[in-house]
């Protein structure tokens, strides 16, 4: 095989809010940090043990302005994307590199206002049930064929 592949998939939740930064020829790129979640049992201590992995995330332009427009820290996401490694100077001028995830696509999947919802849902339920009293169907008022 000839060619390579550099791609990434990521489902995780936002670690902060989408940082923008404008450019001057109307550009912009948005940047997040993603945390996933590996959970395992420890087989000697019998004991369930959760490691957190943190990726930087950058997005682009559109998708930028998208991202930050919609996401909030702690939503879940889905991110596709490519590594690139970046080198630059930290302020006494050592060179320090930064590998980051440059997103080419996502989903988002916490519906927006997700929590307010669940819970207006269940007051609106609770509300239904004790305000309508429950029908009596009688056996021989059904137009089932069985």
């Amino acid at each position: 095989m000839s060619g390579t592949l550099n791609k990434v998939m990521l489902i995780g939740h936002l670690g902060d809010e989408v940082k923008m930064h404008y450019f001057e020829g109307g550009g912009c790129v948005g940047r997040f940090p993603l945390a996933t979640n590996e959970t395992y049992t420890n087989k000697q201590t019998n004991e369930r043990v959760t490691n957190t992995e943190w990726h930087n995330i950058v997005v682009r332009n559109k998708g930028a302005e998208i991202c930050e427009k919609y996401l909030n820290k702690g939503d879940k996401v889905y991110i596709e994307g490519r590594l690139k490694t970046r080198k630059w100077q930290d302020e006494k001028g050592n060179d320090r590199y930064s590998t980051e995830i440059q997103c080419t696509d996502f989903t988002f999947l916490t519906a927006k206002n997700e929590s307010e919802n669940a819970s207006s849902m269940a007051t609106q339920q609770a509300n239904t049930a004790q305000t309508k009293p429950i029908e009596q169907v009688e056996a021989d008022d059904d137009d089932l064929p069985f």
